[in-house]
């Protein structure tokens, strides 16, 4: 078990030290209770005093009972320290996922987070609360059982200490021989659950291009490495049991022969043999519990580095000492920016970017695809750093900015809409908690959305299901507006966010950006000319560079880059 993880304990510290105490409590019981028959068989039944055997039987009853007592109190503080150590290993994960940057969740894929967050954690759960029972019980109780039986007979204690090493030497080489291919089935589970979320995603293009027989053939191939590596760990594995079985009935064996050798030759009792197969029994299953205990810890040690790796991801992005939490204003330059996903030495997505934008304005921006206009917006709300250069909004660097405040006063409708399971207003005030049902109903006027929502039976009660996939792709996008619009930023950026909606409706929303939020700087990158025509400023992007600003009767003389997307677009529209 990894000690850096043993810090999400925290308030379950007292149930997991409760629980090897009432571990040791019970396995002393254990011990006590052969001990107890044997002085009731060797005395009581042998002498046939009955008042010494009803006297010991109460005692031996009341041992009985406090051994239960004392395993039920053990395994209730067992299973609330498991499953509250499991729960903060959870939130841990999500909370330093919640600081990520892009770039750092660029790193795991989303179905290897839920795999850790899931599978990974359930395995340290188990692991855990067998550490604290079993794990703690199997020694002591190994120790104790192995002085009662020095007491009663030396050279079947030596018998029983020379089975250890034997067992621990097992142990050894079947889990240096096995964890390799654990390694290997949790990173193929990553890939298993990200076939199934994908087409589970997909599923309506699965069925519209009739594909559920080459996806059923896709999942079988990954299901069957998964089982191949398994079956291969377990197989490893499962050479545990055999063996364990193996020397326990040898030790047995030899122990019945030595018993009744010295039975035979009057220097043991009855009652002792009957005490020694018990105290024999126990230390043998100890043994077992610990070969059992290790092959789980085995096991979650592959999950163990998996959430470790998670929680020991260094944030890209950070705020720093004294950040400023205002911004003063919507300005927006790029200072000679250079840009690689890759960091220093990659291949740059944006190259000497040098561009100054005023507040209140709008701006347009076009260009091919891979042209890197989604990359230059998502450097103002500081998704990505820049390589080189500087971003500042309001005159500020925004890596000066508390990462809070400056996103705050930028609302981003990225290319890929998400909508969240809930009610159409819960998704709209995702942009302002506190907002009430008017200013709701306001942005989403704005965003041309009330219509539509109105004829929902429930309106803006309305669940979205899972991604928003009962409703269309316009009306999401228009509800992706409306909750931007509703934080009231000082920055709006809409990432062809009305690709999906007609020439008429995507109008009336620009209308309704100049009428409603004239001081709000207006980013909107878009496939069509239509949609930025009358922006104050168009940027023309090509392979990472600007290749031309200006308005858009400047660029019809001066860019040819949008000449021709703009006469390609008016003589489709004209045939």
């Amino acid at each position: 078990m990894n000690r850096k993880l043993f810090k999400s304990l925290r308030e379950f510290k007292k149930e997991t030290i409760l629980t090897p105490i009432f571990v040791i409590l019970e396995v002393f019981m254990e011990v006590l209770i052969p001990f107890q028959m044997a002085q009731i068989i060797d005395v009581g039944i042998a002498q046939g005093d009955v008042n010494y055997i009803v006297e010991q039987g109460i005692i031996l009853v009341v041992m009985a009972m406090l051994s239960l007592l004392f395993g039920a109190l053990a395994g209730k503080f067992a299973a609330k320290a498991g499953a509250g150590y499991a729960r903060n290993l959870r939130h841990d994960i999500f909370y330093k996922i919640q600081t990520f940057s892009f770039h750092n969740i660029d790193k795991f894929s989303s179905s290897s987070l839920v795999t850790r967050m899931t599978t990974d954690i359930t395995n340290v759960q188990m692991a855990f609360m067998m550490t604290i029972r079993m794990l703690f019980r199997a020694p002591v109780m190994i120790v104790l059982s192995m002085v009662m039986t020095v007491l009663i007979n030396w050279q079947i204690a030596i018998l029983l200490l020379c089975t250890i090493p034997i067992l621990g030497g097992v142990l050894i080489f079947i889990a240096r021989k096995a964890h390799p291919h654990f390694m290997q089935v949790f990173d193929e589970y990553d890939v298993l659950n990200s076939a199934v979320q994908e087409n589970v995603n997909a599923s309506r293009v699965v069925k519209a291009y009739v594909r559920e027989e080459h996806e059923d053939q896709k999942f079988e191939k990954i299901s069957m490495k998964v089982f191949k590596l398994f079956t291969k760990a377990e197989q490893i594995v499962a050479w545990n049991q055999p063996v364990m079985q193996f020397v326990m009935y040898a030790v047995v064996l030899a122990l019945i022969t030595i018993s009744g050798l010295n039975i035979v030759g009057g220097s043991m009792e009855t009652g002792e043999l009957t005490s020694l197969m018990v105290y024999a029994l126990q230390i043998l299953m100890s043994l077992m519990m610990v070969s059992f205990v290790y092959v789980m810890i085995m096991i979650s040690s592959a999950s163990t580095d998996r959430i470790q790796e998670v929680l020991d991801e260094v944030p890209e992005m950070g705020n720093k000492e004294n950040a400023i939490e205002s911004v003063p204003s919507g300005d927006i330059d790029f200072n000679h920016v250079n840009f690689s996903y890759a960091g220093k030495g990659g291949n740059l997505s944006l190259k000497d970017i040098d561009l100054h934008i005023k507040a209140g304005q709008t701006i347009g921006v076009i260009g091919g695809t891979g042209s890197s206009k989604s990359s230059l917006v998502q450097l103002i709300p500081r998704l990505y750093d820049v390589t080189e250069g500087s971003v500042k909004v309001g005159g500020i660097d925004v890596r000066d900015y508390d990462i809070k405040a400056l996103r705050d006063q930028v609302s981003m409708v990225l290319q890929k809409n998400v909508l969240f399971t809930g009610t159409i207003a819960e998704n709209i005030r995702w942009g302002d908690e506190s907002a009430s049902d008017a200013e709701v109903k306001h942005v989403c006027e704005l965003a041309q959305a009330d219509s539509f929502i109105q004829e929902f039976p429930n309106g803006y009660n309305t669940m979205i299901v899972e991604g928003g996939n009962n409703v269309s792709g316009g009306q999401k996008q228009r509800l992706c507006i409306a909750r931007a619009l509703l934080k009231k930023p000082k920055i709006l950026i809409l990432d062809d966010s009305t690709s999906a909606v007609d020439t008429k409706t995507d109008a009336l929303i620009r209308k309704a950006f100049r009428e409603e939020i004239p001081n709000t700087t207006k980013i909107i990158i878009a496939q069509r000319i239509s949609s930025v025509e009358d922006a104050d400023l168009i940027v023309v992007m090509e392979d990472g560079r600007i290749d031309g600003i200006g308005t858009s009767e400047e660029l019809l003389k001066t860019n040819k880059i949008y000449r021709e997307v703009y006469e390609s677009q008016k003589k489709g529209s004209d045939e």
